[in-house]
Parts: C-alpha cells; structure tokens; sequence
C-alpha cells in the first residue's frame, strides 16, 4: 500500500510537489494499493488514474454548494451506521476502511460505521418493507472473510431480506484480495463495483470478476462523471463495452456528489447531458448506464 506522496512520485517518475503534501489531508491521507499504481502510466500527471487517487492542493479550497453531506445521509441514519434513505433498502456502513482514498468520495469528510450491530439487525427486522440490504461503507470487502460472513448470515435469517447488496472498490483496485470463500451466502447477492476508467481493468480485474460470476454473483458497476478522467463520450463508450466485455453490467454513471475538496471534479448537468446524449447514439442500449443525480431523498435520472 502506498500513502507517501514521495514514493508514488518516485514510482511514477514525476515531480507531484506542486500539488500537495503529505501532511495536507490526515483525516483523507493518499492512500492506494500498488497494484493500482501499476496500472497508471509514468511521467504523465494526467493520467486518469493518477488524478482519481492524488491529493491536490485545490481540495482546501472552499466553493460554494460544495459541503461535508452532500446526499444528507445524517438526516436518514436512524441508527449509526445505517441509512435508511430509499423505500425497500437500508444501506449499513460496514467499516470506515477502504482499499483506496477516492479524492472524489462523497463519504471522505463521515468516516462512520457500525458499532452497535444488535440495534442494527432488530431494526431491519422489524420494517417488514425492507428487502434489500446494501453493505457499504468504506469497503465490506476489506473486512476479515469471517466477519463479512457473519454479518451476511444474520442477514439472510431475516425472512422479508430478498437480497444482499454489495458496494465494493476491492475488485477493481485491489482484486488479488478476493477469494472463492470471501463472498458466502445464503441468500442471492448483488455486487456493485466502481470503476470510472477502462485502463482500470487489468488481467488480475477479470480473473477476480470470473471467479465471482463463477459464484452466480450478479455484477453491475457504477461510474462517477469526472473532469480531466472520463468526461469524454469515447473515454465512456471504451469504459461500457469493456465492462461488458468482461461480464459487468454498467448500470449507474453520477453526476458528482457536491462534496467539500471535489469541485474540481465537478461537470455540470448541461455538459453531461451533451455526453450522455453521445453515448447514447455510439452504444447498443443495455450498454448505456442510467445517468443519474443524487438529490435529498433520492436518485434522479437525468
């Protein structure tokens, strides 16, 4: 794992003083496996990934209708560590550890998760409308393979729980931490990825998301609209067709979640429309994710 802002430039032969420090962001530090850092190319500051993962100096600026809860996750968190925002599905904040600081995260400034699990299980049992449980966080895959287990199993005891639903980062960013035995349950699960460039899929990338289709795991992936990384209608139509290629179905593309040190990331509506609007004409339907906008109490499609 890298979170030395000397060792990725070393590794990537650049000079990245100009844009940050270590010691700017101890809440959000760089942080990224090696395994992703492979992926990017040398001496090239605009590699997509590269500005996905580094922290800029422009992350302290403070622009308005930029905040610390840009989707209002408070207000729907009856329980710490569990949203209920959207009909039918409660969200739950598994861990605060992910595999990767995304600069963009939405997440980055409400590092929560669980702490009293009794509450949280008694909670979804007794709202009999919930059918969909979505494991979130951080990441549910950088959890101990045991406690993932036991957290699904308590889950799948609830009789109206039609589903899992995981959120994870780990296939596309780190997929060598994926074992046959890491995903176990009893009822089916859905796993949504986070993949935002096709030169983030690599030979370990598709081995690890074979050997989960393998466990009849359903994949979609959702992608967030980013400047200077993929707002380009080729860049997205390249980033569909190799999800598909390798057996992912990309199903959401977000506006960006206005979250306080991402507003350079920002593309406005407009602008993505215009996108969005090319991609439709050069992709066969399916191969088109729902573009879409988180508002207060729910999600959009634009």
């Amino acid at each position: 794992m890298i979170t030395s802002l000397k060792k990725l430039a070393q590794t990537l032969r650049l000079n990245l003083s100009e844009f940050a420090a270590d010691n700017l962001f101890p809440e959000f530090p760089l942080q990224v496996p090696e395994s992703f850092v492979a992926r990017i190319k040398q001496n090239d500051i605009n590699d997509p990934l590269l500005l996905q993962i580094l922290p800029q100096q422009r992350e302290l600026q403070n622009i308005k209708g930029f905040n610390t809860d840009p989707i209002f996750e408070k207000k729907y968190s009856p329980i710490t560590g569990l949203i209920h925002k959207y009909h039918g599905r409660v969200l739950l904040l598994v861990t605060d550890n992910c595999v990767l600081n995304c600069r963009f995260c939405f997440r980055r400034h409400l590092r929560e998760k669980i702490t009293d699990w009794q509450k949280v299980f008694s909670y979804i049992k007794n709202d009999s409308t919930v059918t969909e449980v979505i494991l979130s966080g951080g990441d549910p895959l950088m959890l101990a393979q045991g406690k993932l287990k036991e957290i699904m199993d308590q889950l799948a005891q609830i009789p109206h729980i039609k589903r899992i639903r995981i959120h994870s980062r780990v296939p596309i960013a780190m997929p060598k931490l994926v074992t046959s035995r890491l995903i176990q349950s009893k009822i089916p699960v859905v796993l949504m990825v986070h993949c935002n460039h096709s030169n983030e899929i690599n030979d370990d990338v598709v081995e690890c998301l074979d050997l989960l289709r393998k466990q009849n795991i359903t994949i979609f992936n959702q992608a967030v609209l980013l400047k200077g990384v993929n707002d380009d209608s080729e860049v997205l139509v390249a980033l569909s067709e190799k999800l598909f290629s390798v057996g992912v179905i990309p199903c959401y593309l977000h506006i960006l979640d206005k979250v306080k040190g991402a507003a350079h990331f920002y593309v406005n509506i407009e602008r993505a429309k215009k996108i969005y609007s090319e991609m439709q004409k050069k992709l066969s339907g399916f191969l088109v994710p729902k573009l879409v906008v988180e508002v207060k109490n729910k999600k959009k499609y634009v």
